[in-house]
């Protein structure tokens, strides 16, 4: 075994993140079914899609996880809201009655709706983003988390990753983002918390 410091111990985030994936790995075999459903919710910037990637790519049962990220359903800028409304009606809602839930990707350069992709609901499926947790969707998940990190570090992360597209709207989605904190109080309905420096 190599005594050489790994990239996780130098970079606090990714170090954060293994270990929530080694936590949600347990949790979801624990489910004891072939299709759980896990849903990552956290501001922007938490590492919500981080997590999400690093949970497929050590996904712990056989067979396909299927992702999706409510940044392909929110209708623009001001559409936190909507977006988990689409997701609860047309992905999580269908997935729970064992059906198939077709769902648009919004094109954010056009500003209207793109091409439609299915869920199936015999697998697995991830659904991260914004606002994702409430009393409507928390019953429909297996696996609820809660990403916990500072708000400096998450707009440094934030605006790093998406730039000039996201700098000027930052403030209006940080507004949506804790109405939904403090209307929904997600981290109460979360099975797993992890904090992200």
């Amino acid at each position: 075994m190599s005594s050489a410091p790994s990239r996780s111990d130098a970079d606090p985030v990714a170090s954060s993140l293994a270990l929530a994936v080694a936590h949600l790995t347990t949790a979801i075999e624990q489910v004891a079914a072939s299709n759980p459903v896990v849903l990552i919710d956290g501001r922007s910037g938490a590492g919500k899609s981080s997590l999400a990637r690093a949970l497929v790519s050590r996904w712990p049962l056989r067979g396909r996880v299927q992702l999706v990220a409510l940044d392909s359903l929110y209708p623009g800028w001001d559409g936190l809201d909507d977006g988990v409304e689409l997701a609860r009606e047309l992905i999580l809602t269908p997935h729970a009655r064992g059906i198939v839930g077709v769902w648009q990707r919004w094109d954010w350069t056009t500003a209207e709706p793109a091409e439609a992709h299915a869920v199936d609901p015999s697998l697995p499926l991830i659904v991260e983003g914004a606002g994702l947790l409430t009393p409507a969707t928390a019953r429909l998940g297996d696996v609820r988390v809660w990403l916990e990190s500072p708000a400096a570090s998450r707009k440094n992360r934030a605006l790093a990753r998406d730039g000039d597209a996201f700098r000027p709207h930052w403030d209006r989605w940080a507004r949506q983002e804790q109405r939904h904190v403090e209307r929904d109080d997600p981290m109460r309905l979360a099975t797993h918390v992890f904090p992200v420096p």
